[in-house]
């Protein structure tokens, strides 16, 4: 019983002395400090217009650009759109990416707490029973001095390592830092997907419309083709007037089977999105008109971007994890306490375990410090001070990209507003000098060719026309997406941690 209470009193001192050499210890290295936002106060050098260009019909309204607007977390609800709010619900719960990137912020965020466990004594516990023969020619360690005798001995082991010079507390720091970077690599996969998904469901939209406009050209231009021959059978046209005809129907045909495909892979696309097989059906089915184009745009400012984008948060949260193993590559080269405690019994008879003479104990202090490696640790310390270095810049470089990528899709969509306007009034035109053909041809002025190709030449400006639509849409899209995706004000997902 005095050797227990023995035992007790030294774990108690020795445990006070590592824990305040602990609280008293400094962590080394640099303290991180997030970089300064950038100086810039806009995005383009000309500045950033109220509104882009309007243009006559069916998604051809000015878009608002509104400056210091939140980004609502289900951006793509904006779209009014029903099967695709369903569609990307599905896609958050069943897309493999998003579960993968859940499994890996689990799994940092298990390192993290496992690394915590180094601040707290690590207490072990043994049994060892064990037969044994001495040689004769030795004396006998058992007190009966049998040469065969059994030996059980049964202990339990304290250890702590005191984190005096803070190498823990720099590792659970650098391990919290790359949890986080797990973190926003799922809002980035979030962002991602859903970004995908409207895009394809605007392609899916865009491919069905430009399938509808081709396949009337090729009507119109076999109509054409028809007329032509039998105004050949008459002489009022030569051969090569119906060859070239022939031709041109042959190209536009030509062009109808890759929409055809292209139309085919954004479904495997949308299928495969949401978590689904290729072969599986994909009850959604997108139109242009049934998809509404977004009015009021919020736009970030640049200081405030480096907070929403997911990749810059990422590179941010890497830079701090950089930080931290400079700490810790330099606690690696100074000296380091270590405090052990055993205390158990040992017996030759097992109903004895624990008895009176069995017990025993020990206690001890051990300093170790690297006195020579070959300036192994040393050199340890100046990569992690360049692999910060490095981190450093390729978050400048992040940081500089994701202000880039705001700026291109500003441009574009002022340029694609523009060019759907001249293309909407390019539209307008051809489907007025259709209908002044149409109006001629009533009356006899002029011939079925001449009506037909007055319609194909409308069907194409319809073709343009749903080109530039489906722009609008994608730079909408493109721009939600460089702003961050307004994931912060998300609460579809649960985020593990």
């Amino acid at each position: 019983m005095l050797a227990k209470i023995d035992l007790c009193k030294g774990r108690v001192h020795a445990l006070a002395l590592g824990l305040s050499l602990a609280l008293a210890g400094c962590a080394v290295g640099p303290d991180y400090h997030r970089p300064t936002p950038p100086a810039a106060q806009g995005y383009t050098e000309e500045g950033v217009p109220s509104t882009t260009a309007s243009a006559p019909g069916a998604s051809g309204q000015a878009q608002r650009f509104e400056p210091g607007v939140d980004i609502p977390g289900q951006w793509w609800t904006l779209f009014r759109s029903q099967p695709l709010n369903g569609l990307i619900d599905d896609a958050l719960k069943h897309n493999p990416d998003a579960a993968a990137a859940q499994a890996a912020l689990r799994a940092a965020w298990e390192n993290v707490r496992a690394q915590r466990g180094f601040y707290l004594p690590a207490v072990n516990g043994s049994v060892d029973p064990t037969r044994q023969k001495i040689a004769g020619t030795l004396a006998s360690p058992a007190q009966s001095g049998a040469t065969f005798y059994d030996l059980t001995t049964a202990q339990v082991s304290v250890s702590y390592t005191p984190d005096v010079w803070g190498a823990n507390r720099r590792t659970v720091e650098s391990l919290v830092a790359q949890a986080d970077a797990q973190r926003f690599q799922l809002e980035a996969t979030y962002l991602t997907l859903t970004s995908n998904l409207v895009n394809a469901a605007v392609q899916e939209a865009s491919l069905r419309a430009q399938i509808a406009a081709t396949q009337d050209m090729i009507d119109s231009q076999s109509k054409i083709l028809e007329a032509s021959k039998k105004q050949l059978g008459l002489g009022d046209v030569s051969e090569s007037d119906v060859a070239a005809q022939e031709a041109t129907l042959e190209q536009t045909r030509a062009g109808l089977p890759p929409l055809h495909k292209q139309l085919a892979l954004q479904r495997d696309v949308l299928a495969v999105l949401s978590g689904r097989t290729p072969d599986q059906d994909v009850s959604a089915h997108f139109s242009l008109d049934s998809l509404q184009l977004p009015q009021d745009l919020p736009l970030t400012l640049p200081a405030r971007l480096v907070e929403q984008r997911p990749d810059v948060r990422v590179a941010d949260a890497q830079l701090h994890a950089a930080c931290a193993q400079v700490g810790v590559a330099f606690a690696a080269r100074l000296p380091n306490i270590n405090i052990t405690a055993s205390w158990g019994s040992a017996t030759d008879q097992m109903h004895t375990l624990f008895g009176s003479g069995t017990g025993f104990w020990n206690i001890g202090t051990a300093i170790t410090m690297p006195l020579f490696d070959g300036g192994t640790l040393k050199h340890k310390q100046r990569a992690a001070e360049a692999t910060y270095k490095q981190a450093a810049e390729q978050y400048r470089s992040t940081v500089l990209s994701a202000l880039q990528n705001v700026a291109d899709t500003l441009h574009a969509l002022q340029s694609d507003a523009e060019a759907m306007a001249a293309t909407a009034r390019a539209e307008k035109a051809a489907a007025h000098s259709f209908a002044i053909a149409q109006k001629q041809y009533a009356v006899g002025d002029i011939s079925m060719v001449a009506l037909l190709n007055a319609q194909v030449t409308y069907r194409q400006a319809e073709l343009a026309l749903v080109q530039a639509r489906a722009s609008r849409y994608a730079d909408t899209v493109a721009l939600f997406q460089a702003l961050g995706g307004g994931w912060w004000n998300r609460h579809d997902v649960a985020v593990a941690r």
